[in-house]
């Protein structure tokens, strides 16, 4: 049902040096950083060959990030994105299966203008899931 892995997203503490080093230090091609107010981040892209790097920083007190960085005052990992045909039907089928969809249930537009929809870490081997509309 999941497709190709879309991105690995990774908290940083300072979106820019954090950019900076990808670009610079290992010579990747880096997107512009885009706020994204409704999902509380700001991110950059990290463009691969067969991915991307998705690096994000907490956007707002609010921000569903903040606590994580908190936790992890360096940055780490914080997701991965699997992209599916149908988001409707991955959540239904994932739903019937167990799991848990963080929030509403109801997809959101992400940061490629796409619908996402967010895994339970405990229902995935302690790993944040992120599904992505192809």
């Amino acid at each position: 049902m999941i497709g190709r892995l879309n991105h690995v997203a990774i908290v940083v503490p300072d979106l820019a040096k954090a950019a900076a080093v990808y670009r610079e230090t290992l010579g990747a091609k880096v997107s512009a950083p885009q706020a994204l107010p409704a999902h509380g981040v700001t991110v950059v892209f990290v463009e691969l060959p067969n991915t991307k790097i998705e690096l994000l920083e907490p956007l707002g007190a609010s921000s569903p990030v903040k606590s994580f960085l908190e936790r992890n005052p360096a940055g780490g990992m914080h997701h991965v994105c699997y992209e599916v045909d149908d988001i409707i039907a991955a959540r239904d089928r994932m739903k019937a299966q167990g799991a848990r969809v963080i929030g509403d249930g109801e997809p959101k537009i992400g940061a490629h203008d796409k619908p996402v929809l967010f895994l339970h870490p405990k229902d995935f081997c302690g790993t944040l899931v992120e599904l992505e509309q192809a």
